[in-house]
C-alpha cells in the first residue's frame, strides 16, 4: 500500500472511524494493532516473509525488557550491539559477505525506522528514562504505528505512551485542520513532486545527447537544483499526511521540516530538515561521543574542535543509514565534512572577529543571503551521492568536466543566494498583509479556498493523467 495514496487514504479513513468508535482503551489499542498488521500484510501475503522482521522485534523487546534501569550494563552492551548488527545482516549490507544473508526473499518495509525506535527504547530503558515496563501491545502499537511505519518521522515512546495514557482531543476544528494538511500533502507528493522529478529526469536525459557546453551546464544545473526541491516537496509532503492522518488516531507526530531552505548555514540547516533524524542522532551518537571525548581529553582548550569531530562521525553515520553501497560513504562523508566545516568555520571566525561581531555579521542581510546560497548549493551537490548511482555521477561528471563543474557551482551557489532572498523577502510581504491582526493568507477563509483548489487539481490530474502519487523517496530506507 503505497503512502500517500487513495487506497492508504481509503484504508486509514475505515479504521479512524472504527478507531474513534468507542472511547475504550482496550478497544482503540486492538484497532491500532489490527490497522497495523492489515497495512504489513498489504506488501506480502506469505507469513515466512515477516519472520526476519517478526524476530528483529522480538530481539528488541527482549532487549530493552531485560536490561531496564541500569541492570546488567553488559548484557545491555552485547544486546544493543546485536540489535545494530541484525540491522546491518537484515539489509544486507555490502561489507559483509553474501553467505551470511538469508536466502529467501523477506519484508523490509519499515525497519529502518523502527529500528530508530527500537534503539532509542532500549537505550532509554535502561538508562531509567522509560517509567514503567513497556507492554507487548504498546510495543508493537509503538514500533509498527502504520502511520509513520515506512518513512517516520521518528517518535518517542515516551511521546506515543502519553497519547496512550491521555489521548489528544480530536473534535472539528482539529479534525478539519488534520484534513486540511493531508490535502497539502498529498498535493505536495502526487503534483509538486511529481512535476519536478518529471523536469529532472528530463533534464537528465538529455544530457546524453551532443550540445555546446552552455547548455549541458544549463542542464546539469536542472538536474542538480530540481532534486532537492523534489526530495523536499516529496518527503514533506508525506509527513504532511501521515501528521494529519495520525491525528485521527489521536496520536500527535513530531513535525520533521521547518523551513530547512531557509537556513543560514549547513549546522541550522540539519536542524530543519529531517528534524527527527537530526535529533535521534543528536541525543544518542553526537552527545555521547562528545561526552565521551571530552572525559578523555585533558586539554579544555580543545574541547570545541572536539566537536568538529563528533559532528563529522555523526553526519558520517547518516549516509552510512541511508543506504548499503559505497556510494553512500561519500553521501555521508560530503554531509558530515558540511557540517564539521561549518563548526570549525563558526569557532575560527568567533576567535578572530569576537563573538558580538561574528554575531553582527551573521545578521547582515547580504552575508546571510550568500550563507544560505552556499548552504542550499552544497546541500544539493551533496545529493547526487544520493539519488544516482556511479554511471550517473559518472555522466554528470563527462558532461560537464571539471570546468564546467566549477562553472556550474558557481552559477547554482548566485541563483540560489538570489532566488531564495527574494522568496524570503516575497513571504515576509505576503505575510504583513493582515486583517483583524491575523496574516490574510493564514485566514480560515483563504486556506479553505487553496485547499478546495489542491483537491480540484489532484482530482483533475489524475483523471487526465492515470498517474499514480509517487513513491516515497525515504520509503527505501
Amino acid at each position: 500500500m503505497t503512502v500517500p495514496s487513495p487506497q492508504f487514504l481509503a484504508f486509514a479513513a475505515v479504521a479512524a472511524l472504527l478507531f474513534n468508535a468507542m472511547d475504550r482503551d482496550w478497544w482503540r489499542q486492538s484497532v491500532l494493532l489490527a490497522a497495523n498488521a492489515v497495512f504489513l500484510v498489504s506488501f506480502s501475503n506469505d507469513p515466512v516473509a515477516f519472520l526476519p522482521f517478526a524476530g528483529f522485534l522480538a530481539l528488541g523487546y527482549a532487549a530493552q525488557r531485560i536490561t531496564r534501569d541500569g541492570a546488567r550494563p553488559l548484557l545491555f552492551a552485547g544486546l544493543l550491539v546485536a540489535t545494530i548488527a541484525a540491522f546491518f545482516w537484515l539489509k544486507r549490507y555490502t561489507f559483509l559477505p553474501n553467505a551470511v544473508f538469508l536466502t529467501f526473499p523477506y519484508i523490509l518495509i519499515g525497519l529502518s525506522y523502527v529500528f530508530f525506535r527500537v534503539v532509542h527504547l532500549i537505550i532509554d530503558s535502561h538508562q531509567g528514562a522509560v517509567d514503567k515496563p513497556v507492554g507487548l501491545l504498546s510495543y508493537l502499537n509503538y514500533t509498527l504505528n502504520f502511520t509513520s511505519l515506512t518513512s517516520g518521522p521518528i517518535q518517542c515512546y515516551q511521546d506515543y505512551r502519553a497519547t496512550e495514557l491521555k489521548p489528544p482531543a480530536l473534535d472539528i476544528p482539529i479534525a478539519g485542520r488534520a484534513l486540511e494538511r493531508i490535502v497539502i500533502g498529498y498535493f505536495k507528493v502526487a503534483i509538486v513532486s511529481m512535476l519536478l522529478s518529471q523536469a529532472q529526469q528530463q533534464a537528465f536525459a538529455a544530457l546524453g545527447a551532443s550540445h555546446p557546453m552552455w547548455e549541458r551546464i544549463f542542464l546539469t544545473g536542472q538536474v542538480v537544483v530540481l532534486y532537492p526541491l523534489y526530495l523536499y516537496c516529496n518527503f514533506s509532503g508525506y509527513v504532511d499526511v501521515v501528521i494529519g492522518t495520525a491525528r485521527f488516531f489521536r496520536i500527535a507526530l513530531r513535525e520533521n521540516f521547518d523551513r530547512p531552505f531557509s537556513s543560514g548555514n549547513f549546522l541550522d540547516f540539519w536542524s530543519h530538515w529531517h528534524m527527527t533524524l537530526s535529533n535521534w542522532l543528536k541525543t544518542y551518537v553526537y552527545n555521547p561521543l562528545l561526552s565521551l571525548m571530552m572525559k578523555r581529553s585533558s586539554t579544555p582548550a580543545l574541547d570545541p574542535y572536539l566537536a568538529v569531530i563528533a559532528f563529522f562521525v555523526t553526519f558520517f553515520l547518516v549516509g552510512i543509514w541511508h543506504g548499503r553501497t559505497s556510494i553512500f560513504l561519500v553521501f555521508g562523508f560530503l554531509q558530515g565534512l558540511g557540517v564539521s566545516g561549518n563548526k570549525l568555520y563558526q569557532i575560527l571566525m568567533a576567535r578572530w572577529l569576537g563573538k558580538k561581531p561574528y554575531k553582527a555579521l551573521g545578521a547582515n542581510p547580504l552575508y546571510h543571503a550568500l550563507a544560505r546560497g552556499l548552504t542550499f548549493t552544497w546541500f544539493a551537490f551533496s545529493l547526487i551521492f544520493f539519488w544516482s548511482n556511479w554511471d550517473q555521477v559518472h555522466a554528470l561528471g563527462d558532461a560537464v568536466g571539471w570546468t564546467g563543474a566549477a562553472l556550474l557551482s558557481g552559477l547554482v551557489f548566485a541563483v540560489a543566494s538570489v532566488a531564495l532572498a527574494l522568496w524570503e523577502a516575497v513571504r515576509k510581504v505576503i505575510l504583513s498583509v493582515c486583517h483583524a491582526g491575523e496574516p490574510v493568507v493564514t485566514s480560515r477563509y483563504l486556506r479553505t479556498a487553496f485547499t478546495t483548489a489542491m483537491i480540484a487539481i489532484t482530482f483533475a490530474a489524475a483523471a487526465l493523467k492515470a498517474v499514480p502519487a509517487p513513491e516515497i523517496v525515504y520509503k527505501a530506507f
